[in-house]
C-alpha cells in the first residue's frame, strides 16, 4: 500500500547503519542508504519529530544450530553509526543484540513516553533488522511506514520478499521524498 499519511507523532527509526555492516556487499551501497536516512533524520528533527538511531552489537550465538553467525566479539568501531546519519544529542540511541530493535532495549517504553503512534523505518538489512523490528512494532500496535529508498539488503530475493509480501501486510511503503511531504510538524 502506498504511503498516504503520517501520524501527528511519528518517529524515524533507523536500523543498523553502522561501520561493520557498511563493509559488506549490499544491493545498494549502505553509505548511500545512510545519506538518504541522514537527510530524512534532519527533516524529522526540523519538524520536532523524534529520531531513533539503532545499532547492533555482536552477541553470543543463539542456542541451536543456525546458518547465520557472526564472530564475536567485534572490534569497537564495528557498531559505530555511520557519519552520514549526523547523530544529534536529541536523537535516542538504541543498542540491540538481536535482529529486532525492541527485544531487550526499552524501545517501546521510549516511544510510548513520547506518545509516538507511528514508526517510519529505514536501514539494513531489509529482511533482517528492519523486518524483525517491523513485525515487533506491528504486534505492539504501532502504525508503520517503510522508506523503501532508505533501506537495502544483502540479497535481492530477500529484499523483494520483504517489500512485496511482508511490508504491505504491516504498513505503507513510500520513498524519502513521499515521507518528507507527509511529515507533520510536531504538535
Amino acid at each position: 500500500m502506498a504511503l498516504s499519511t503520517l501520524d501527528a507523532v511519528s518517529a524515524l527509526v533507523v536500523i543498523d547503519l553502522q561501520q561493520g555492516l557498511a563493509r559488506l556487499p549490499t544491493l545498494d551501497p549502505i553509505t548511500e542508504v545512510a545519506t538518504r536516512s541522514g537527510e530524512l533524520a534532519r527533516l524529522f528533527r526540523a519538524k520536532g519529530q523524534p529520531v531513533f538511531l539503532v545499532n547492533a552489537v555482536s552477541s553470543p550465538r543463539p542456542r541451536g544450530r543456525t546458518a547465520l553467525g557472526m564472530p564475536s566479539p567485534q572490534p569497537p568501531e564495528w557498531s559505530e553509526l555511520l557519519p552520514e546519519l549526523d547523530p544529534q544529542p536529541s536523537d535516542v540511541r538504541i543498542t540491540k543484540a538481536q535482529w529486532g530493535a525492541f527485544t531487550g532495549t526499552g524501545l517501546d517504553t521510549y516511544l510510548r513516553r513520547l506518545d509516538v503512534t507511528q514508526l517510519v523505518l529505514a536501514g539494513v538489512a531489509t529482511s533482517l533488522g528492519v523486518e524483525s523490528t517491523a513485525r515487533q512494532a506491528y504486534e505492539l500496535d504501532y502504525n508503520l511506514a517503510f522508506v523503501t529508498d532508505a533501506m537495502t539488503d544483502f540479497r535481492a530475493e530477500s529484499q523483494a520478499n520483504s517489500l512485496q509480501r511482508i511490508f504491505p501486510m504491516l504498513g505503507e511503503l513510500g520513498t524519502c521524498e513521499e515521507a518528507a511531504k507527509l511529515l507533520p510538524q510536531h504538535p
